[in-house]
């Protein structure tokens, strides 16, 4: 019996979705059934990831739930139903077992936005099959979490482009 682990990617830094769809690519590539469920990012937005995911085919998809990314002093009136969709669609997907790797973008910061609660998400990471891969994602991950998580690892934000005046740009950011 494989143990499933729970992964954790935080931080400030650029790079914790990327890391997630690399493992979720590698899990594929093994034969895994992989399921990303998108707390915040918006389906008005085509993601490199999401186009991947469509060709890949079967065992590798992306759920796409919220509206789009949400700032802490932000109205979060019309984020937090979008964010309880995501909770029960991880939560039956877990519970149905039919996926080795789920894989819960944005979660963190929808923890600290107050549109799920850190409690729910601890709720998954105990309940879940003892055989499934869970990775976490998003900036300003609770103590609770890194203490429970397998893995944990902070991207750091060094320096940015943003910075420089370079917006987003497809195939790198989306």
């Amino acid at each position: 019996m494989i143990r499933g682990l729970v992964h954790l990617y935080t931080g400030d830094g650029k790079g914790k979705t990327t890391a997630a769809l690399g493992m979720a690519f590698r899990a594929w590539g093994h034969g895994m059934r992989v399921l990303m469920i998108q707390f915040l990012k918006s389906g008005r937005v085509q993601t490199g990831e999401r186009l991947a995911a469509g060709r890949i085919g079967d065992g590798f998809l992306i759920e796409t739930m919220g509206e789009g990314f949400v700032f802490e002093e932000s109205d979060t009136s019309r984020h937090h139903e979008t964010a309880q969709q995501a909770y029960r669609a991880a939560r039956e997907a877990l519970i149905a077992a039919k996926y080795d790797m789920v894989i819960l973008d944005e979660v963190t910061w929808a923890i600290k936005c107050g549109l799920v609660s850190e409690e729910q998400i601890l709720t998954l990471l105990e309940s879940r099959p003892p055989g499934v891969h869970l990775v976490l994602t998003g900036r300003d991950a609770p103590p609770s979490l890194i203490e429970r998580a397998d893995i944990v690892t902070e991207m750091r934000d060094i320096k940015h482009h943003y910075r420089a005046g370079v917006e987003a740009q497809k195939g790198i950011e989306y």
